[in-house]
């Protein structure tokens, strides 16, 4: 029971996201106040240089399947995909915000070159039959809006589709590693909604390691991870009606832009602000 004596905050209920991305999914079971922050109240963040890395990267493979037939489709090609999505990122507001100074600048395309060049260790782009790039996906479930951007979608010599995923992060641990995949399976049930077809594999392409992480999808696991995805949804629904947003203190908190705000670090809440 409260105790009258004292005040508490007013419970407001907060606007429902339109949509929900395996990167939400993934923010909001990683720590629901700092997916609160970002998503919901929309607080700048810094611009993290593993993330923009990461988009220059997906720059260079995506070119070098964009402009390049099989058969070209080599180490040079991708170098100078690189090269050019490099001088395309100079004018990018969120690299300009890294600050990097020169010697960290060229430590950080000399990573990306290695990433690019890591790529070649895991298939041969020449055996490659890619359908589609960057490739938008969105589909009711349930009166959920889901949607997803496919780093490449592919077909193998008998026609099934493949869904590729490049990762520029450590590939997880055994222990992690179902986890990681959901977002993969998340595309893998954006296809079978869209397209009319279950894809017969789902792969995640570390480039840091390099390893190749691969699932088969199923009918049963396409149900299992649509019941997840709704149960995320509406644990999101219900956080935005009672605006309760806990923090899930682990060891993503040192990565976290909103320290200065998490109870659970010595952060302040900020007060509500009254109507």
């Amino acid at each position: 029971m409260r105790d009258p004596t004292r005040s508490y905050p007013v419970e407001v209920p907060l606007s429902v996201p339109r949509s929900l991305s395996p990167s939400k999914v993934s923010a909001f079971t990683d720590c629901p106040l700092a997916f609160r922050f970002s998503i919901i109240d929309r607080r700048p963040e810094q611009p993290s240089p593993h993330a923009v890395k990461g988009t220059l990267v997906h720059s260079a493979l995506e070119g070098l399947f964009w402009r390049h037939r099989a058969g070209d489709r080599t180490p040079d090609a991708a170098a100078a995909e690189l090269d050019r999505a490099w001088s395309a990122l100079a004018e990018d507001p969120e690299f300009a915000a890294l600050e990097l100074s020169e010697d960290e600048a060229r430590a950080f395309v000399d990573d990306a070159r290695t990433l690019v060049a890591n790529y070649f260790l895991l298939e041969d782009p020449n055996a490659v039959r890619d359908v589609g790039l960057e490739l938008g996906l969105e589909v009711d479930v349930a009166g959920m809006r889901l949607r997803g951007i496919i780093d490449r979608l592919d077909l193998t010599e008998s026609g099934e589709l493949v869904v590729i995923d490049y990762k520029t992060g450590r590939a997880p641990s055994e222990r992690f590693e179902r986890g990681r995949m959901s977002g993969v399976h998340i595309y893998a049930l954006l296809c079978e909604r869209l397209l009319g077809r279950l894809p017969v594999e789902v792969r995640l392409l570390h480039l840091r390691d390099p390893v190749t992480i691969t699932a088969v999808p199923t009918e049963q696991s396409l149900r299992g991870q649509r019941q997840r995805t709704l149960a995320v949804w509406q644990a999101i629904e219900r956080a935005c009606a009672r605006d309760d947003f806990r923090p899930r203190p682990g060891a993503l908190c040192k990565f976290c832009n909103f320290q200065d705000l998490c109870p659970a670090v010595g952060g302040q809440l900020p007060v509500p602000v009254a109507s």
